[in-house]
């Protein structure tokens, strides 16, 4: 697991846009060989979708050969919602680039047979022949998509039931009225994320901080869920000074210097 260092928010957002526009230039993808890209919502991914819509405006990137699967989405919600993940996508990132509609999946909370929605999920993964990078958020509690801690570290896509923190913590979405938060979601599972053939985590502020020293410091364990990352051959976390408060000396002075002697390898 290789985990980077970088100043703020936005240096964060700059490495992983052009990491990620790297990766796809690199893969030279096609109609017939497109790249498959996992997405995620949420606070963190917001600077790399800004990043990577300037990139595009500037001419630097095409998303026309590119399929995306999202991670999860609420039951019982219209994809209109403003709350809607659907729409969180579409407003921040999928208006502004060239991917065609059809490329876009993302699960629909509104399907009459959520079950067989989840298992139809996984089979048009399987179709497009795997995840090749998954970009990836972190809950405050380590949780990833939303396999909140307790998840099975094998599971795959499914309806999940949202504890009272996460409901809790959403209501701030809705009013900070509880009763109109979704209670359930459909969400990749751990098994899902943990198949792309590359993991990418993106962890900010201060309020992560715990959650990174966990998922950094301690084992693998089905309570802090993207612990997980560390059994991955092509993990990485792109964290920022602030995420980094809890983390002994001694592993944030060994991190920088991973990376500074393989910038110059690089260079060299």
């Amino acid at each position: 697991m290789q985990v980077l260092i970088k100043k703020d928010q936005t240096e964060v957002g700059k490495w992983v846009a052009d990491y990620i526009i790297k990766k796809i230039i690199d893969f030279n993808p096609t109609n017939n060989r497109p790249f498959v890209l996992g997405l995620p919502t949420g606070s963190s991914p917001l600077p790399t979708y800004n990043e990577l819509i300037r990139r595009h405006k500037l001419g630097d990137i095409s998303f026309q050969n590119i399929i995306t699967f999202n991670m999860d989405e609420y039951v019982g919600i219209p994809e209109s919602h403003t709350q809607s993940y659907h729409f969180f996508m579409y407003v921040n990132f999928f208006n502004h680039i060239d991917i065609p509609k059809q490329n876009v999946h993302i699960l629909n909370g509104n399907a009459l047979n959520l079950d067989q929605e989840c298992l139809e999920y996984e089979k048009n993964i399987f179709n497009a022949g795997g995840i090749d990078l998954f970009l990836c958020g972190i809950g405050n509690d380590g949780h990833i998509a939303l396999n909140e801690p307790g998840s099975s570290l094998t599971s795959r896509t499914r309806v999940k039931s949202l504890c009272y923190d996460t409901i809790h913590f959403n209501s701030r979405f809705f009013d900070n009225d509880l009763s109109k938060v979704p209670t359930k979601a459909l969400t990749v599972g751990v098994g899902t994320i943990m198949d792309a053939r590359e993991v990418l985590i993106v962890i900010t502020g201060y309020n992560k901080a715990r959650a990174l020293k966990e998922v950094v410091e301690s084992g693998v364990s089905h309570l802090w869920p993207a612990s997980i990352l560390q059994m991955h051959q092509n993990g990485i976390i792109v964290c920022d000074e602030s995420a980094t408060m809890e983390l002994q000396v001694k592993t944030v002075k060994y991190f920088k210097e991973i990376e500074i002697i393989a910038k110059d390898e690089t260079v060299h």
